[in-house]
């Protein structure tokens, strides 16, 4: 990556700032005080770093004309058995933490974050922190001035940017094409604050999802896709989105607006993946588990009794969701493969429940549920449609496609046995979310027998 970053012709020369890699190779290195005598019960996680019980007194003079990094592990008197004390000195001082030690975990000042195979790996990794806070302390500061407006001359948007606008004009296609075929009214833009001039030309301005990031170690020179500096440290540097790999600082993680744009061989399968990261990564506005169930359920099962009511074979369901994360679209789901219709449904109800967030939303279900509070039908019809304007995209598309295909199938409630009601009865738990601590569900119900009534209305 050094080497990259010194050569012209590469794209990442532009990006790439090396400050900070250079002050990290000028941090002071651990050096150890081995004790010269034996001692009775040393943990046998330590070596001859561990002096046994010792004041931090007596610390302060085995440390106090030492190099910066030197330390040592030590049994503070009074202390229980639950942690050591480390003992460094650095920059005329000595310091004193808490450290512990958990089998098959490893070495920690504080569990859930950064852990280490031995001392010296935690000692190099707080030394670094140290010298950096020292000096780059002007480059911090930079770092923590910048705002989301520098995402469009970012790493990641100098790198990618002929991949996000081809990205770009796909989503806007397949957008307008779904509009025009079902005459949906426009999409409602996203609020202006989220996109930058320079990024309309990029990401379409409907497009909208947050990374997912979470806290990671990375191997070798790294460096942040956001500020382009350089991730210091020996261990959980920074973070990285699990959907399309983006990595940040921490904090710079803070500032980077929701434009995830997911990478199919990042995806662990369709069930239980958020639903705005399946239609980006897939490039569609309806995930292909419900559109393929959809079509089978219309072909060959409006006419079956008690259909969605009637549970399918769990573990014909549960074979069938391991082949759709699988094998995707190609995936058989003939008659010839599963004979009973009620599969199909119950895979879909299984899909739907896995979503990390329902299609209804935690921050639109106040809306539906005032919305078909009101008295006057009209007045009711007109609050869902702005209700659903704050649906994502994904979630309103795929809404829209489900409550019309139980509009279907209640049209056949005098052979299927399922009317409106019975429908909203059985997804109702499933496509709305609901409260956590709600066990009566009757208004949910209505809501849901509501949109199923009047959905050619509703989405007219």
């Amino acid at each position: 990556m050094a080497k990259c970053a010194q050569e012209p012709s590469s794209p990442v020369a532009k990006v790439w700032k090396p400050e900070l890699y250079k002050i990290q190779l000028e941090a002071p290195t651990p050096k150890a005080v081995l004790r010269k005598h034996e001692i009775n019960d040393v943990p046998e996680h330590y070596g001859y770093e561990y002096h046994g019980m010792m004041d931090h007194r007596q610390t302060e003079e085995i440390l106090k004309d030492s190099p910066d990094g030197t330390y040592l592990v030590r049994q503070s008197p009074g202390a229980n058995n639950e942690f050591s004390t480390l003992s460094v000195h650095f920059n005329k001082k000595t310091k004193h933490y808490k450290i512990f030690y958990k089998q098959g975990y490893g070495h920690y000042l504080k569990e859930d974050f950064k852990r280490f195979e031995t001392i010296n790996d935690l000692v190099a990794d707080g030394l670094v922190n140290f010298y950096m806070q020292i000096h780059a302390a002007h480059i911090f500061q930079e770092m923590l001035s910048q705002t989301k407006n520098s995402y469009h001359q970012s790493p990641y948007m100098t790198l990618n940017r002929r991949k996000l606008r081809a990205l770009s004009n796909d989503l806007r296609k397949t957008i307008h094409a779904n509009n025009l075929a079902n005459q949906l009214a426009p999409l409602q833009p996203l609020p202006a604050t989220t996109v930058t001039p320079d990024e309309v030309d990029v990401l379409p301005i409907v497009y909208e999802k947050h990374h997912t990031f979470k806290i990671h170690s990375f191997k070798g020179l790294n460096w942040c896709e956001f500020c382009a500096n350089f991730l210091w440290g020996f261990t959980a540097q920074g973070v990285k989105c699990e959907d399309c790999g983006f990595i940040a600082h921490t904090k710079c993680s803070e500032l980077v607006p929701p434009k995830c744009v997911p990478d199919l061989k990042r995806l662990r399968g369709v069930f239980g993946t958020d639903l705005t990261t399946v239609v980006a990564a897939h490039h569609c506005t309806i995930p292909f588990v419900i559109r393929r169930c959809v079509e089978e359920v219309e072909a060959r099962g409006l006419l079956q009794e008690g259909i969605y009511r009637v549970s399918g074979f769990a573990d014909e369901v549960e074979a069938l969701k391991l082949a759709l994360d699988k094998d995707g679209e190609k995936t058989d789901m003939s008659e010839a493969a599963y004979s009973n219709i009620n599969v199909i449904a119950g895979t879909l109800k299984l899909y739907l429940r896995l979503l990390p967030v329902p299609l209804i939303t935690f921050q639109t279900y106040p809306a539906f549920m005032a919305a078909t509070k009101l008295r006057n039908s009209r007045d009711q019809i007109q609050s869902v449609k702005d209700a659903m304007k704050h649906l994502p995209p994904a979630h309103f598309n795929c809404l829209k496609v489900i409550i019309e295909h139980l509009n279907r199938v209640a049209s056949h409630q005098n052979i299927n046995k399922m009317t409106e009601y019975n429908l909203a009865t059985v997804f109702a738990p499933t496509l709305i979310a609901t409260p956590h601590h709600l066990t009566d569900l009757s208004q949910e119900i209505f809501m849901l027998s509501f949109l199923i009534s009047n959905c050619h209305k509703v989405f007219a």
